[in-house]
């Protein structure tokens, strides 16, 4: 879903950027809690990851192309901050590097890609793992079920921006069928990419998975709770 230079309007890109710079200044206060000596390398190789499965980019009409946004994926395994920070960086790479979007443009794929899909989908799977908090196995689940959600989205929020600034004329019906229609696809896509990666992490190292932190730092408290009772 990068939207190229010139398909959004002056003040609609002014808007969004600040946007971006907003969450970006947030995320990094925000990333302070969540990366530590184990969980730095991690961001790195999903950012890396991210990176390389953004690359894959399938045309869905209109001048915007839709592709695996890995948002909840880097949001479930080291945090919705660092999963912002990280996407940010990636697509300031893809924009300077490879012209995948545009400069002008890079407020605007930030928010949708660092921040809207990012954040929504993390919520998703707060709410899923709310059902059954102590749950690991749920956490995959829920993982691709906030993957799934996130990339319509994100797609929904673009249309609301085209609603508002858009710089072509094109119908906003046609638009947001498309866009809706091609990335609920792709978000079926990215739940089992997502699932497929949180399930292997998770069972490697649960140790270092931000959404089964609360999980293991009450394993602690339980070997001293039996300890003291066998005592």
């Amino acid at each position: 879903m990068h939207v190229p230079d010139g398909f959004l309007d002056g003040p609609t890109s002014v808007a969004t950027a600040g946007v971006a710079a907003v969450a970006v200044a947030a995320a990094l206060r925000g990333a302070r809690r969540e990366l530590d000596d184990r969980t730095a390398p991690l961001a790195g190789l999903v950012a890396v990851f991210v990176f390389a499965a953004q690359m894959i980019n399938f045309p869905v009409g209109a001048g915007t192309s839709g592709h695996l946004m890995g948002g909840v994926l880097a949001a479930v395994l080291v945090g919705p901050w660092t999963a912002t920070l990280a996407l940010t960086v990636v697509l300031i790479v893809q924009a300077l590097a490879f012209a995948d979007g545009g400069l002008t443009a890079l407020g605007t794929n930030i928010t949708l890609i660092a921040v809207v899909a990012v954040w929504i989908g993390y919520a998703v799977v707060r709410l899923v793992q709310s059902a059954r908090p102590q749950s690991r196995r749920l956490i995959p689940v829920a993982a691709a079920i906030g993957a799934l959600v996130s990339v319509p989205a994100a797609a929904l929020a673009f249309t609301g921006l085209w609603a508002v600034g858009g710089a072509a004329p094109i119908d906003l019906g046609l638009l947001a069928s498309t866009m809706i229609g091609w990335h609920t696809l792709i978000g079926i896509g990215e739940a089992v990419i997502t699932f497929l990666a949180v399930s292997a992490v998770l069972g490697a190292r649960p140790d270092i998975v931000h959404a089964a932190r609360h999980l293991t730092q009450q394993r602690p408290l339980e070997v001293r709770t039996t300890a003291e009772a066998s005592s």
